[in-house]
This record gives structure tokens, sequence and C-alpha cells, in this order.
């Protein structure tokens, strides 16, 4: 264990890398399962010996921040934030060592983790690549795409987490993550081949582990929502997107609980039981990650003020989060979802709409937007940007 030591930096910078560091975490620990790759599940690990450095930085600086009553109670919440993040680099880190101790994971559910809203792949970038001896930054790939970079392997080493200055070279492997409409145009600006269109098996038999795969899936979904609307609530001071939250991690200890019971029945068909274990332990994932939003909006729930400095830390974060209201002349209005395609357009995840005063939480495809709609979405700034420009009808450079 390395031994901590106390260095002299601000809360607010702890905070802002702590959040990227647990999403990070996240992100890899399902791309260590989907591509059964030890040295990301290493990694992992990696990254939680920086994020017990962090949360021993944010304990210190809490205690030195509080001068009076007024000043604990609300430095008390922001340390709840702190908590909360690490309660999911743990989660992370404990499926890492999972991966390390040969836990199995069964077929069906690698072949079922690119079906999840936000879906992970990797691709070789290809001489005939648009990108190649490009930048991140310059060529903007969330933004044009909706799919981000969270690694790239270089010949036998690999870069976790780049950024803006990374370069991207002929015969990288990128890991990408983002919304599955991206995953063709990060095809095409890779030089590879755009994937052709798959037959849906409409009459295929529904055995008690497709269920089980399946409400996996969804325990991944929702549990990525949650933390996105979490933060959402402190960000903009919101009981009712709270409430939410709570309401979806009680869905997820129904969900767990049916988990349960599947896996148990598939257990007598299947001989060998030991790639069950990895659909537990992938549901205990999806809950912890549930439970740690729920903590962080039980600062809204019991009223603890919080500082104007949290703004700035979801605002500085790699993924931000951002509110934006729907002109009555922008384009998007009388468009579905799947139509304004804002996840490629813009590389941005629409989190909630708030319609009439009615919020609509993962909204679907075949949702139509309206003039004076207020979209909840996440992603990275110049994806805002251009957000922005679509919902108030101007020109990205008039911003």
């Amino acid at each position: 264990m390395t031994e901590l030591e106390y260095q002299p930096v601000s809360l607010k910078d702890v905070l802002i890398e702590m959040k990227d560091i647990a999403e990070l975490m996240v992100d890899l620990a399902y791309s260590a399962i989907l591509f059964e790759n030890k040295e990301i599940a290493r990694e992992v690990l990696n990254l939680e010996e920086s994020m017990n450095q962090l949360v021993y930085q944010a304990r210190i600086q809490s205690i030195l921040g509080a001068r009076r009553i007024e000043e604990a109670e609300s430095m008390s919440g922001m340390l709840q934030v702190a908590e909360s993040a690490e309660i999911i680099s743990n989660s992370a880190s404990d499926i890492a060592k999972k991966i390390l101790k040969d836990v199995k994971f069964p077929a069906k559910l690698k072949q079922a983790l690119p079906e999840a809203e936000e879906v992970t792949v990797h691709m070789r970038v290809q001489k005939s690549s648009q990108i190649d001896g490009k930048t991140l930054g310059k060529q903007k790939l969330q933004s044009t795409t909706g799919m981000r970079i969270i690694a790239i392997r270089r010949d036998v080493s690999w870069i976790y987490d780049p950024d803006r200055k990374t370069r991207i070279l002929n015969g990288d492997i990128l890991i990408a993550k983002g919304l599955e409409a991206g995953i063709d145009l990060l095809s095409d600006m890779t030089g590879n081949e755009v994937r052709a269109a798959e037959d849906e098996l409409s009459d295929a038999v529904v055995s008690d582990l497709d269920r089980a795969v399946s409400l996996i899936i969804e325990m991944k979904n929702l549990s990525e929502l949650a933390v996105g609307l979490a933060y959402s609530s402190l960000m903009f001071d919101s009981r009712e997107v709270a409430d939410e939250v709570v309401s979806l991690d009680s869905r997820m200890d129904d969900m767990s609980y049916k988990l349960d019971l599947w896996v148990l029945e598939a257990s007598k068909r299947i001989s060998n039981v030991e790639y069950l274990r990895g659909l537990l332990y992938m549901s205990a994932f999806a809950e912890s990650i549930s439970n740690a939003a729920k903590s962080i909006v039980d600062v809204i729930i019991r009223d603890i003020e919080i500082p104007p400095v949290f703004k700035k830390i979801v605002r500085e974060s790699d993924e931000i989060i951002t509110k934006i209201d729907v002109n009555k002349k922008s384009p998007l209005v009388g468009k579905t979802l799947k139509k304004a395609s804002l996840g490629t357009v813009t590389g941005m995840v629409v989190l909630a709409i708030n319609s009439n005063g009615n919020w609509k939480y993962r909204p679907g495809k075949n949702d139509i937007l309206k003039a004076g709609d207020i979209i909840i979405a996440k992603g990275r700034r110049d994806g805002e940007c251009r957000l922005l420009a679509l919902a108030k009808n101007r020109n990205v450079k008039d911003l």
C-alpha cells in the first residue's frame, strides 16, 4: 500500500479529478470485461491508488476549510459527493480484481454489452484513415461522432484517458464509448468498413440466461443515468431530479432481486455455473453505482447547502452537464430525438427533457422536441456549443 502524503491543493481541483477518475474507472472496467483484457483491468487498479490519494486530500481540505458550523455543513455535503466518487471507484476496482482472478463472464453478456445505450467498441486506425496523424482536439471526435476515446493501444503500450493533445497514428487501436449511432461514423473516420445492417431474430427463444443478461444491460443503463441525474440535481438545485435518482435506486433493488432468481433458474440448466458468477458481480457493480448516485442526491434531500464552487466542479470536469432551452425558431422543434441525431451531431447524451413543466427522464428516440423544452445533457464542452447553437438557432461562432 502506497503511503499517503498531504499536498496543499484546492478542494475544487480534488473533486474534479475524483469525478473524472471515477467515471474513467467505470468505463475501463466495462471495457476490460468486453474485451477480456487484463491490462485494462490492471490500469483500473492503478487508478484506484490515485483515487485513494485524492480521497485523503479531500478529507484534509474539508477539515481545514470549515471554520463555522455553516461552513462545516456545506463542507460535509462536498465530502459526501467525494465519498460517492470513492464508492464508484471501489466498485470498479472490485470488478477489475475479479477479472484478474479469471472470473468468467457469459459470452451472451459480452455479446449484449454493445447493445447498451452507451456502447464500448474498439477499432484499428487504418492507413486510409482521415484522422491519421491528427490530435483528438483537432478532430473533435466526440462532438462529430458521439464516441469518446477512453484508451488507445499503440504497439504494446496503452494511453489511458487521452486528452485533446493526443495524436492518433496509423495502427492505433481506439477504445471508444458513446451512442450506438456513432459507431458507423467512427468506422468511416478510422478507415474501417461500415457495418452491414443485421436482421432481428423475432422468434428467438428467450431463456433465463437471456433475461438475466438483458436485465444486466438495463441495470448498467439505469446506473449510468442515475449518476448523470445526481450531478444534475446538485448542479441545478433540483429536488425533483433528486427524487428521480432515489426512484431509480429503488428500481435497481427490484431488478437485482429478479436477477438473482433468474440466475438460480439458469444454474439448473448450465453445467458450468462458474460463468454465472460474473452476472452476479456485474449486478453488484451496477447497484453500487446507483447507491453512490443516491448518496450524492442525499445532499439535496436533506437540504444541505451546496456551495457555488460545485457548479465549477461539474463544468470543469472532462464530461460536463448542461441545461439548455429550445428556442421556438430552433431547427430541433418538431423533430424526434432520432431525427435530430443529437448524439452524433453534438456528441451530447440527453439525460432528461422538461416539457411544459413535466420531466421525461431517459427520453426515447421517438420523443418529439418542442419549443420551450429544457434539455439536460452530458458531454464535451465543444459538443455543448453545438447543442446550444441548434437549440438557439445560432451559428456556433456567435456563441
